[in-house]
């Protein structure tokens, strides 16, 4: 269930069989030679909104642009700060929580996110520490990765071995080519060499030095849609299974 497909009345219904509700969070940058840039949006959308079939839940509006400094020196990136993507999750919060919702399951398609995300959560947890409680909602919230789920991480070993990389990787683009078929771009790649100094990296042009065509050891073009159809079923499946776990906590 879609919350921008649905009516007030309609949430109103839902609220009185649960108060959880699932949050879609991406990032419109850079994903390598082949990948599209809306890659961790899409895929956190298309995860969310089947693991929300299966487990009967709200799927919120995806926040599609997250915390991608880093990949800002690739034409077509976009970023938060780190600051305004903390305000736009505590009132994405605090918004639903007024009408009632009080668990959030985060489901993230952007390791950039993490740490932002969970900065996030604290600031709510702290007004209502701050607040005193009262007739605060009392909220509850969670980041799942769809892409480190266990079941997933085996797959994606098993379809690509070491050659699955750290960004623009083939099984997140295989995710996209199953959703957007019409969107699939294909090209030779070598596979890039270890970076020198490994695999950290500061700000923009930084990592434009480190990782000239934007990939992080990744070789996308193995990826299919065959396979973008494997992982996401899998990831929906885990993730609503893990939910369901959440609102019993």
């Amino acid at each position: 269930m879609l919350l921008h497909l649905m009516t007030w009345r309609e949430v109103e219904t839902c609220l009185k069989a649960s108060t959880g509700i699932m949050m879609p969070i991406g990032s419109t940058e850079q994903h390598g030679p082949t990948g599209l840039i809306g890659t961790d949006a899409i895929c956190a959308e298309a995860i969310a909104t089947a693991a929300g079939e299966i487990a009967g839940a709200v799927v919120g509006p995806t926040i599609g642009v997250g915390m991608a400094q880093h990949h800002m020196a690739f034409t077509g990136s976009m970023t938060l700060r780190p600051s305004t993507l903390v305000s736009v999750i505590s009132d994405y919060v605090d918004s639903l929580a007024r009408h009632g919702f009080e668990r959030f399951y985060f489901i993230n398609g952007h390791g950039g996110n993490v740490s932002t995300v969970r900065t996030a959560f604290q600031e709510v947890y702290a007004q209502t520490s701050i607040d005193g409680g009262g007739d605060r909602p009392r909220v509850r919230c969670a980041l799942r990765n769809w892409y480190q789920q266990p079941r997933v991480q085996a797959l994606a070993r098993n379809f690509y071995g070491d050659k699955e990389g750290y960004h623009a990787t083939p099984s997140e683009i295989a995710v996209t080519q199953y959703v957007r078929p019409d969107a699939i771009k294909v090209a030779e790649l070598p596979r890039p060499p270890p970076p020198a100094g490994g695999f950290s990296f500061t700000d923009a042009e930084d990592y434009r030095r480190r990782f000239p065509d934007g990939r992080m050891a990744s070789d996308p073009s193995l990826a299919t849609p065959e396979h973008g159809r494997e992982l996401l079923e899998l990831a929906a499946e885990d993730l609503a299974a893990d939910y369901r776990e959440f609102l019993r906590d």
